[in-house]
C-alpha cells in the first residue's frame, strides 16, 4: 500500500478506471457476439442492426482509448465484411442474381498543353 497522498489518490482513480474499462470491454464483447449468432441466422434486419451496435460498441472503446483506434478501424471493417458476405450469400440463394452490364466508360478528353510565351528578343545598345 502506498505511503505517500498522490500515490493512493493514483491507485483510487486506476481502481475507477478499471471499472470503467471493463465494463467497455464486456459491452464490447457482448455486441461482437450477438453480431456473430445474427450472421448464424438469416434475418437480414437483425444482422443489419446487431452489426450497427457492435460497430458503435467498437468506436467508444476507441473514443475511450479502452482499444487501439486502428484496431478499432480494423474490427469494423471484418464485421462490415462479413454482414456483406452474409447479404451476398442470402442473396443468391433466394432469388437468382442479375448481372448489370456495365456501362462503356466514356473516354475523357485531354486538355492541350498550355503553350509558352515567346521570349522577348533583347538588343545591345
Amino acid at each position: 500500500m502506498p505511503i505517500i497522498k498522490s500515490a493512493k489518490k493514483r491507485v483510487r482513480t486506476a481502481e475507477k478506471a478499471a471499472v470503467r474499462n471493463s465494463k467497455t470491454k464486456r459491452t464490447l464483447k457482448g455486441a461482437v457476439k450477438a453480431f456473430g449468432k445474427a450472421l448464424t441466422g438469416s434475418d437480414k434486419k437483425a444482422v443489419k442492426e446487431t452489426q450497427s451496435k457492435a460497430q458503435s460498441a467498437l468506436g467508444k472503446a476507441a473514443k475511450k482509448n479502452v482499444m487501439h483506434k486502428n484496431k478499432v478501424a480494423r474490427k469494423q471493417s471484418q464485421l462490415a465484411k462479413a454482414a456483406k458476405a452474409h447479404a451476398g450469400t442470402e442473396a443468391k440463394t433466394s432469388a437468382k442474381t442479375v448481372k448489370k452490364a456495365a456501362a462503356p466508360k466514356k473516354a475523357v478528353a485531354k486538355k492541350p498543353a498550355a503553350k509558352k510565351p515567346a521570349a522577348k528578343k533583347t538588343t545591345k545598345k
